[in-house]
Parts: structure tokens; C-alpha cells; sequence
């Protein structure tokens, strides 16, 4: 009797544990500060449910595909989160894990519908690119009186036009082009008259909208009037730009009295929100990475308990879960 009774509590103690699940995360790159932080907040609130291992592609998605297929040859990981270097690269990935049969969620660069919906375990968590466009179109005519007949002294030339210039994130990046064509589109539908003096390509990259944003100063610094940023991190870059070309212009003049040109971002990064309470940031538009961990992290467990019934965020369209962008000026 005793050796039955010592038999169940082995059994209890060490033969009915409960397996944590074990959960790849594979992001683009790590050193974009929006991934960073979202990353961060799917390792410190994913880590009391999941065993988790972050993989960085640095923007490279042979790199990305090489390490998915490693992890899948070593384990079988119960779940895959993925943040893709490029969206066409998704098919790839989803063919991969879909002979696996282990549930994948995808998040911040939104797959083709197509890919979606070849396989019925497969998700997005992400926000619209359309809203964050309109959105920074609705700062800007906060910035300018709201008044398409009359803009006050952001129109530096008074011809009530605005001259812009745009920092656009990645060519043919499916976020970098909605943002781009919806910031536009809705001040025209807001009624203003709008001058595009240059858009310029810059990655998403802090360091080349610096580079980019000094040789534009030197050009063409007093024609602008805005400067939309497709996100923070470029505006980051630019603010610095601009910073040392007023102290270049207060150099060669001590009477100049340099003129900032009001920057619109997006993302609403931890700096770029100090750079707004400084006033070197006129607005941005925040891209909720926390909620979209959060998300990302809910769906995860209703996945792995096969009961997407319990999830705490609406799935729109049975692929998506869309977090809603905020304005913050």
C-alpha cells in the first residue's frame, strides 16, 4: 500500500506537469526601435505563459527563411510568431509551417490575402496603414488653422498651398505606400492645396533620413513648409538634421532666427515622444506596439487551447486583429 501511495505522489509531483509551450519569435530586425520595443513587450508579458526565443533576420529574409526551417528541423515549437522581412515572404513561410501543422501569427507587415488563406491556422495582428495616413492628414490641418481657404503662418510664402516633403519608409512596402498615398489624399479631400516638393526614400532608417534630411536643408530648407515622416524613427533623423543646420545658420549670422519645419510622424516611439514634449516633434501617430503584443500574446493562447472563442480582441474577417491607431499632438 505504501509503495502505491508513494507510486501516485511521484506521479503528481513529476509525471502530470504541464508542458509550457514553447513559442519562436522571428522579427525583421532589431534594431528598428518599433520592433525592438515590441519585441520586448512579447518577451517580459509572453514569458508566464510561453518559453520564448526572439530571432533577429537584420532585414534579411534569406536569413529569416534559413532560421525558421533550422528551428523546425530541431523542435516542434508549438507556435510561430512572424514579423516578415517582406510580405511576399510569407508564402514561403507558410508553406513551410503549414506541413508542420503548428499554428503561425503574423504581425506588423500584413501577408497577402492569398497566403492567408492557404492555410487555417494562420493570423495577423496589426493596424490599418490607411488610418495612420489620414490621421497624420488630420494633424496637419489641426497645424495649419484647419482652414483650406486660409492657412496661417505655416504657409510661409502665403500662397496657400503647402509645400511638403515626405519621408517614405521602404519602396513598394506595402505600410510605407498606403501612408504615403492617404496622407495626401485626405488633406486633398480636406480641401488643401498641396505642393509634394520631394519624397524621399529612406528605409525606415534613423541614420538615412539624417544624411537624407542635411542634403535637403542645404537645398531647398526654406521652400518647406511640413515634413511627413512615414515613422518615428526617420523623424528622429531629421530633427537632428535640423538641429544642426540652425546652429550652422546661427553660426554664419548671429541675427538669423531659424524657422523649424513642423515634422509629423509616426509610431509614437519613446523618443520621438520626448522630442514632442520638447516641441522639435510637431505630432505623431501612435502605432500601439504594447497592445499589439498583447494581442499578438491573447490570440497565442486561444490558439494553443484550440478556443478562439475566449479571445479579448475582436477577429475581423477570421485572419485579423486590428489595433486601433491614436493621434497625439
Amino acid at each position: 500500500m505504501k509503495k502505491i501511495l508513494c507510486l501516485l505522489i511521484i506521479m503528481i509531483l513529476f509525471g502530470c506537469q504541464t508542458q509550457v509551450p514553447k513559442v519562436h519569435v522571428f522579427v525583421y530586425d532589431l534594431s528598428d526601435p518599433f520592433i525592438k520595443g515590441l519585441s520586448q513587450t512579447l518577451e517580459n508579458q509572453g514569458k508566464r505563459h510561453f518559453d520564448i526565443v526572439t530571432h533577429d533576420a537584420q532585414n534579411s529574409q534569406i536569413i529569416q527563411n534559413e532560421m525558421i526551417v533550422e528551428v523546425l528541423e530541431k523542435e516542434s515549437p508549438h507556435l510561430l510568431i512572424v514579423n516578415p522581412v517582406d510580405r511576399l515572404g510569407a508564402y514561403t513561410i507558410i508553406e513551410k509551417v503549414k506541413q508542420e501543422n503548428i499554428p503561425i501569427i503574423f504581425f506588423n507587415r500584413e501577408p497577402l490575402l492569398r497566403d492567408l488563406e492557404r492555410y487555417d491556422q494562420v493570423y495577423y495582428v496589426g493596424s490599418k496603414a490607411e488610418e495612420s495616413g489620414i490621421f497624420q492628414a488630420q494633424i496637419i490641418s489641426n497645424l495649419v488653422g484647419g482652414n483650406p481657404g486660409k492657412l496661417n503662418a505655416v504657409d510661409v510664402n502665403a500662397d496657400n498651398t503647402l509645400q511638403m516633403v515626405i519621408f517614405k519608409g521602404e519602396q513598394g512596402h506595402q505600410d510605407a505606400e498606403i501612408r504615403t498615398d492617404f496622407v495626401q489624399s485626405e488633406l486633398i479631400d480636406l480641401g488643401y492645396e498641396i505642393d509634394v516638393l520631394k519624397v524621399i526614400i529612406a528605409n525606415w532608417s534613423e541614420t538615412e533620413a539624417y544624411n537624407h534630411a542635411k542634403a535637403l536643408f542645404d537645398v531647398m530648407y526654406d521652400e518647406i513648409e511640413v515634413i511627413v515622416s512615414n515613422n518615428d524613427a526617420m523623424a528622429l533623423g531629421i530633427i537632428q538634421a535640423m538641429q544642426e543646420y540652425h546652429t550652422l545658420q546661427v553660426d554664419l549670422d548671429e541675427n538669423y532666427v531659424p524657422y523649424a519645419i513642423p515634422i509629423v510622424g509616426i509610431d509614437g516611439i519613446e523618443r520621438a515622444l520626448i522630442m514632442l514634449q520638447q516641441g522639435a516633434l510637431y505630432g505623431t501617430v501612435i502605432n500601439d506596439s504594447y497592445q499589439q503584443a498583447l494581442a499578438i500574446i491573447d490570440l497565442g493562447l486561444a490558439l494553443l487551447d484550440n478556443d478562439l472563442d475566449g479571445l479579448n480582441y475582436t477577429l475581423t474577417d477570421g485572419y485579423y486583429i486590428w489595433i486601433p491607431y491614436k493621434k497625439v499632438t
